[in-house]
């Protein structure tokens, strides 16, 4: 058993903020004292690590609690998602810092700046964000379409990007008119169909990967014409709301 303090100390997590997850039920200690201290044990130090890894994916505390909360959880699978991460991110820093190297060494004569992207450690995060952020979709997903074949999916991404299609002829629109709102209506009612339940808070989700994920930002602006993904994702948020 350690102490608040001493668990403070291993994970550089404070003592307020630990307390602060005690109170709200995502990390709760083993045991409390007579005196009342707080006591954890190895399982309570297994679920602070879960949290660490879903809070360095941005994953709101909320969402965390129900994910870790959920009897399905992966343990395994999603540490092996947090090394992954990790080693991302230490080739980010890595290229970084022999950029500053080479600048110390030769001065700014060279602009360089693909040091700096991190494009693909975002669009990793968003992906594992997709998966553990709506757990029971994904299964509901898993489930439904395990049987179909490659072409069925096809078919599926093909009547979707109708929609988009349809989107894209709204763009002049403003987002919030009536008929961009039915257009979301549509797509939603179509997830809900052939893939799994969209709830208004994944459909929120997706809208927010529609842009934020450049591989759906293209392929959505090809069915719809240039800036359909953020119009989508506009609505999106409007409908929502």
């Amino acid at each position: 058993m350690k102490t608040v303090h001493e668990v403070s100390k291993i994970s550089g997590v404070s003592v307020r903020t630990l307390h602060y997850y005690d109170s709200i039920g995502l990390l709760l200690p083993a045991e409390t004292t007579n005196a009342g201290y707080r006591l954890y044990d190895d399982s309570s130090l297994e679920r602070l690590q879960s949290i660490l890894l879903f809070r360095e994916l941005e994953f709101p505390l909320k969402e965390i609690k129900a994910i870790l909360d959920n009897p399905d959880f992966d343990y395994i699978s999603a540490l092996s998602q947090q090394i992954t991460l990790l080693e991302m991110k230490k080739e980010h820093l890595e290229r970084l810092i022999v950029l500053a190297r080479d600048t110390i060494r030769t001065g700014v004569n060279k602009m360089e700046f693909s040091a700096f992207d991190n494009t693909e450690i975002k669009r990793y995060a968003e992906e594992a964000r997709q998966k553990w952020g709506s757990t029971a979709a994904y299964r509901e997903y898993e489930n439904r379409n395990s049987a179909k074949t490659d072409s069925e999916k096809n078919d599926v991404f093909s009547k979707m990007d109708v929609i988009f299609s349809e989107a894209g002829k709204l763009r002049s629109l403003s987002p919030d008119c009536d008929q961009a709102q039915n257009c979301v209506k549509k797509l939603q009612d179509f997830i809900t169909e052939n893939c799994y339940t969209c709830t208004k808070e994944i459909l929120s989700g997706l809208g927010q990967m529609y842009v934020g994920d450049e591989r759906f930002r293209q392929n959505i602006d090809n069915a719809g014409g240039e800036g359909t993904a953020a119009f989508v994702a506009a609505a999106i948020e409007f409908y929502c709301r």
